[in-house]
């Protein structure tokens, strides 16, 4: 009791549970990554299973031969989907997004200083 005062208990219970930690860009990444592939797994194994109706899925998907090939274990994406990913998401598109943003603070700083040469003009 008399390293814990009772008002101190109560006050830090108020406060409730430290926020979680945020991802950075890397292990944002990396977690994607390591659950897309243990996703996979999994739908793998089902569609292995004995409950799984393949007849059903088969009748109703555009591609039964890509699908095929995924559940016997090629690549869920084909090299063009990869190609196109990566052009639109990838680094080339980060540089693309940076200029961008350049861009923008660069008009914002020009509309300031307008804004100051005109009210001190007044």
């Amino acid at each position: 009791n008399w390293c814990c005062p009772p008002g101190r208990r109560v006050q830090s219970s108020k406060l409730g549970p430290a926020p979680p930690r945020l991802l950075t860009e890397e292990e944002f990444q990396l977690q994607g990554e390591v659950e897309t592939r243990k996703a996979l797994a999994e739908l793998r194994s089902f569609c292995q299973s004995p409950e799984f109706s393949a007849w059903t899925t088969v009748s109703r998907i555009q591609s039964p031969k890509r699908f095929a090939d995924f559940v016997s274990g090629a690549s869920h994406v084909t090299p063009n989907e990869v190609s196109a990913h990566e052009r639109e998401f990838g680094l080339e598109s980060l540089s693309i997004d940076e200029r961008l943003f350049e861009e923008e603070e660069d008009d914002d700083d020009e509309e300031e200083e307008k804004n100051v040469n005109n009210s001190s003009a007044g």
